[in-house]
């Protein structure tokens, strides 16, 4: 995947120069005002990524909270150290659980997060259950997290696996005044590590889709058209492709070939752009 995309970029630019001087006036602003389009299409997709990075590092956060508790009896290893204060009550058959970070608590991951976060859920129904999230003043890594999410939860899909189907509505409110509202619906198929006691070697794969609408004006949506893997010590994606919709324009970004990197190439009008992730 690694090929100087940045290069393929400015290469792009001067040949778009040699077009400009072989061709009309009215022919060199058609082109410019494409290349400006996707310059923005390209920004607009970095801003994104930083939603997608932190509503999934807290979805799974919260899956990992969740299978802790309730499905993961023989751990040794947590992913939450004893910073978090956790706190369960029970009442009619529903469960109540607290994660309380506090101003500030690093998880084993890497991850710094603060504020509360307010789980429920039922009893098991035909091996399922819906989990609903709630936050309370919550930041992930500095940013603004607020709203909710449900979480369906199978413990053996047709495969076996645990699955989750994640509805997510969150607002994520970024240093810089960036405010990004993120709606949309995963699937989280648990395809490694399941029982053996320690997040460390868990791995996801991801589908769906999402809408992004950002206070600055812009929308993009997003379908995944190869799922995405996830694995838990990996802050990113790994592999996988996201087909992203902006305008009418469409761009594919794609997520690599399997290294922990936080590098994504979008491509847009058949030109490669590299989009760091945070």
């Amino acid at each position: 995947m690694k090929k100087n995309l940045f290069i393929s970029g400015i290469l792009s630019v001067l040949m778009f120069s040699l077009v400009f001087t072989s061709c009309s006036k009215d022919e060199a602003t058609e082109v410019e005002t494409s290349n400006n389009s996707d310059l923005v299409f390209v920004e607009e997709s970095q801003e994104v990524s930083k939603a997608d990075a932190a509503s999934d590092g807290v979805i799974h956060m919260l899956e990992t909270a969740y299978t802790e508790i309730e499905e993961d009896s023989g751990r040794t290893v947590s992913l939450f150290p004893d910073c978090v204060t956790i706190t369960l009550s029970s009442e009619n058959g529903v469960t109540f659980v607290t994660l309380d970070f506090g101003f500030g608590c690093e998880l084993q991951n890497g991850a710094v997060v603060s504020g509360i976060v307010n789980i429920t859920y039922g009893p098991v129904q035909n091996g399922t259950r819906t989990i609903t999230y709630t936050f309370q003043n919550f930041t992930w890594n500095g940013n603004e997290v607020a709203g909710g999410a449900t979480i369906f939860r199978e413990r053996n899909n047709a495969n076996g696996n645990p699955q989750s189907t994640v509805h997510a509505d969150l607002q994520i409110s970024f240093q810089g005044g960036l405010v990004l509202q993120k709606d949309g619906t995963r699937v989280r198929e648990w395809i490694e590590g399941v029982g053996s006691g320690t997040w460390t070697d868990n791995v996801w794969l991801v589908t769906g889709n999402r809408e992004v609408n950002s206070n600055t004006g812009f929308s993009h949506y997003g379908i995944i058209t190869e799922a995405l893997r996830r694995e838990a010590t990996c802050p990113h994606f790994v592999s996988g492709i996201v087909e992203i919709t902006r305008n009418g324009n469409q761009g594919i970004l794609n997520f690599g070939d399997g290294t922990c990197d936080n590098i994504a190439i979008l491509t847009v009008n058949g030109v490669d752009y590299t989009i760091i992730l945070n």
